[in-house]
């Protein structure tokens, strides 16, 4: 199959792409269309860079020329749609952009697919699928009893990036019932992993412990989220494209609600057992609190049964196990984590300068 994926320089699609053109049995091509803006890194895929089943085009999904052009030359069969803006607090601070990558971006994508399905051949036609990656946080806010979120629970999006992504869901949808797209959306839980953006919590806290600087912790800490391993979700988008319903929604948790003063907790614990502070002291001595952040969702949790029980899968990582993988990552990986710093991505008030 030839597969435009769409962000795959960002954290969750360079872990696609690496998983696709790592299985033995793969005889996917990939084109990867990234605009590489902050948290886009090339450095993700460079082992890829002079393979034959890989091309880097660098453009915007909202470009509709480029786009139309790059599943034209490329013969493409299978959109699947990572590129995103989604830092929630970089739409506080600047809702915009969001709304323009999310939601404009995935309607002018959308509007290239639906181009390029119409002028397939028959046999194409119906090999062809656009998958839309999305997230939980379109789903609101769950009090501590409610039961998890699935695929039927109403939007209630807290943030303009919720709001963006709600926003891109629904166009989703809309193509597939109005123009005959064939598309399937995933919304997944919080991802975590190799190759993850030094400004989400995991990394945050890893690379701040090691620098000697605070663990900032929003409120009291206890803001809940299901957790999921990036290699997981990207076992289950494949799943997903191969064997799900078109125009259905399906869901990918990781089975494992923690709240983040635990996530913190257990990332000082493996470091202080790997890689001990001079001072003997635990890096659990750097926690600090901050005020909680506008809109802060207080849980998230993913009913994954649909896609358990129709589609047979299931995550493999136990938090345990996922946890250590990625703190281990990220020890071992220093001059990357580096790079990302030498260019000033990060922002002063998450506590990295």
């Amino acid at each position: 199959m030839n597969i435009l994926v769409t962000g795959g320089c960002g954290f969750i699609g360079a872990n696609f792409i690496q998983q696709r053109l790592r299985d033995s049995l793969s005889e996917d091509r990939i084109v990867n269309l990234d605009l590489l803006t902050y948290a886009g890194n090339p450095e993700n895929l460079i082992e890829f860079q002079d393979s034959e089943d890989y091309q880097f085009v660098q453009g915007d999904i909202g470009d509709a020329d480029l786009t139309a052009q790059v599943l034209k030359d490329h013969n493409i069969d299978i959109v699947i749609n990572f590129a995103a803006e989604s830092h929630v607090d970089r739409s506080i601070d600047s809702p915009e952009p969001f709304l323009q990558t999310n939601a404009i971006g995935t309607l002018r994508l959308l509007d290239a697919a639906r181009n390029h399905f119409k002028n397939l051949p028959k046999d194409k036609k119906d090999a062809f699928r656009f998958l839309h990656v999305s997230t939980d946080e379109v789903y609101g806010s769950l009090e501590t009893n409610d039961p998890a979120f699935s695929e039927t629970t109403p939007y209630a999006p807290n943030s303009p990036y919720a709001a963006s992504k709600a926003a891109s869901d629904h166009l989703v949808r809309a193509y597939h019932h109005t123009f005959g797209l064939p598309v399937i959306t995933t919304n997944c839980s919080n991802n975590y992993g190799p190759y993850q953006f030094p400004e989400k919590l995991i990394p945050l806290m890893i690379l701040n412990a090691l620098d000697g600087k605070d663990l900032p912790i929003y409120g009291d800490g206890m803001n809940v989220r299901d957790w999921l391993y990036v290699e997981d979700h990207c076992s289950a988008i494949w799943r997903v494209l191969k064997n799900g319903q078109l125009g259905e929604t399906y869901n990918v948790g990781g089975l494992c609600e923690k709240p983040n003063i635990q996530i913190v907790d257990t990332i000082c614990e493996i470091l202080d057992e790997a890689n001990p502070r001079q001072d003997g002291k635990s890096y659990k001595s750097q926690k600090t609190y901050v005020k909680d952040r506008p809109g802060h969702d207080r849980r998230y949790a993913i009913d994954c049964s649909k896609i358990q029980t129709e589609l047979g899968w299931r995550p493999t990582e136990t938090f345990s196990t996922g946890l250590r993988k990625t703190v281990e990552w990220y020890l071992e990986n220093r001059q990357w984590c580096e790079n990302i710093r030498s260019k000033g991505y990060q922002r002063e008030r998450l506590g990295l300068k």
